[in-house]
């Protein structure tokens, strides 16, 4: 897992410069026409949020309503409850965890304040879904900053993506590599995650951060691991699996959960129903 840090003090010293990279600027000229319906869409930190020991996401549904209760997207193992168990289920507990929106600029607005974990998982994905004590709406109108939607798609082979820290206020691009059947790291097993290029090489601080697809502007994976030193199926050296049980290392390279499945789980007023049809979120 790109593991949660203890603090900023020693995530600097473990990895160096923690400053975000300069963003290019946008060219001069809008794209011809027939260029138009690929062109990137600017993906900047409006929306993301630090916690106090990962990143993490504003973000909605397709469906949801300006007055729904926000909800705050990162992974299962950043849960403050400590990382769920293989099989365990996290849902409707009680917190008050905060978070720290942040603007285009990756600079702190406000402090968000959870009111429950509405749901959190280590078992075939790795996600944590806080719902806040404020709406879409009343967070618009106070800090300016809407919510990232999720899309309801599953991400293609080969799309260009950016992994967006709001711990480090740091962007990484890179593009969907290919997807694992399944993907083991210690106790837990991950299903049909996705795989990195290279050139997204996330670090620790990073999980939970929302990955982008610059086509659409849409979240459609959230950050949570990478192999570090090359074993194999260890904690922070995840192995990939494929359909015929061969294993896989690969050294340096990093994966993230597909977030298409959390859109079918979530009813009207954001509540998160389990048993909806097309959920396959697991239930505790």
């Amino acid at each position: 897992m790109k593991k949660p840090l203890v603090g900023a003090l020693l995530a600097l010293l473990l990895t160096g410069a923690a400053a975000a990279p300069a963003m290019a600027a946008a060219p001069p000229q809008a794209p011809a026409a027939e260029d138009r319906a690929t062109a990137a869409v600017a993906v900047d930190f409006a929306g993301t949020v630090a916690l106090s020991n990962c990143s993490g996401s504003l973000v909605r549904m397709p469906s949801s309503q300006p007055n729904d209760p926000a909800l705050v997207l990162s992974n299962g193992h950043c849960l403050e409850t400590g990382m769920p168990g293989a099989g365990e289920v996290v849902k409707d507990v009680r917190s008050t965890r905060s978070f720290s929106l942040l603007n285009s600029a990756g600079n702190k607005v406000a402090t968000l304040r959870a009111s429950k974990i509405a749901y959190g998982t280590m078992t075939d994905t790795d996600i944590s879904i806080y719902q806040v004590t404020k709406t879409y709406a009343q967070i618009q109108s106070l800090y300016g900053i809407g919510a990232l939607t999720l899309n309801d798609v599953r991400p293609t082979q080969g799309s260009s993506i950016k992994v967006v820290s709001g711990y480090w206020k740091r962007i990484y691009s890179c593009n969907v590599d290919g997807f694992v059947y399944r993907m083991k790291e210690g106790d837990w097993t991950w299903k049909d995650s996705v795989r990195y290029t290279s050139s997204c090489n996330t670090i620790g601080g990073t999980s939970g951060s929302p990955v982008i697809d610059t086509a659409t502007g849409k979240v459609v994976a959230v950050n949570n691991t990478g192999n570090e030193s090359g074993e194999s199926c260890t904690v922070n050296n995840p192995c990939e699996i494929d359909e015929n049980g061969t294993v896989t290392v690969r050294q340096g390279i990093n994966y993230a959960q597909e977030t298409y499945t959390i859109v079918p789980c979530v009813g009207a007023g954001n509540v998160i129903d389990l048993n909806r049809p097309g959920c396959t979120l697991p239930k505790p």
